[in-house]
């Protein structure tokens, strides 16, 4: 029996993304941001999450896409952090997906720098590849991004 994984899809730029399901909090529509003064360019904002507030962080930025259309608002992927709750902004919400690790290739060395070293690896499904997204290297991206991170949205570090 080969083992599978469940993960949490989404598109950026025409490109189908992933992260494991267990590391997901929850998936909302677009919620209105405070912008910060003097962070990263990757730090959209803080959103007001049920009165918790979390930090919106743009998945094109961090991945050296370019800005998305003003007219297409982002989706919030909401995951589970050491620090808390982060939100990662996205252009659309897919499904939820099932796939087994004989699908399963490394990240390819073509890709272009900024992306390979924020995907882990990548799932070969009918029709299209699943890029799997690592929650930690992209937090921490932008140099110590998760000890700032931490900081704009008023944590302990």
């Amino acid at each position: 029996m080969t083992a599978s994984q469940q993960f949490c899809t989404f598109v950026l730029q025409d490109q189908f993304f992933g992260v494991p399901v267990q590391q997901v909090q929850e998936v909302i529509r677009y919620q209105e941001m405070t912008r910060v003064p003097l962070v990263s360019d990757v730090v959209s904002g803080l959103i007001n999450l049920r009165g918790q507030i979390v930090t919106a962080i743009d998945l094109r930025r961090c991945l050296g896409m370019v800005d998305r259309e003003p007219s297409h608002l982002p989706m919030n992927v909401v995951v589970r952090t050491g620090d808390g709750p982060v939100s990662l902004l996205v252009d659309d919400i897919g499904d939820v997906i099932e796939v087994s690790a004989d699908s399963y290739e490394s990240t390819p060395q073509n890709m272009p720098d900024r992306q390979k070293d924020l995907v882990e690896g990548v799932y070969k499904l009918e029709g299209r590849l699943l890029l799997v997204l690592s929650i930690g290297r992209t937090l921490a991206a932008e140099g110590d991004q998760e000890n700032s991170l931490a900081q704009v949205a008023g944590k302990e570090v």
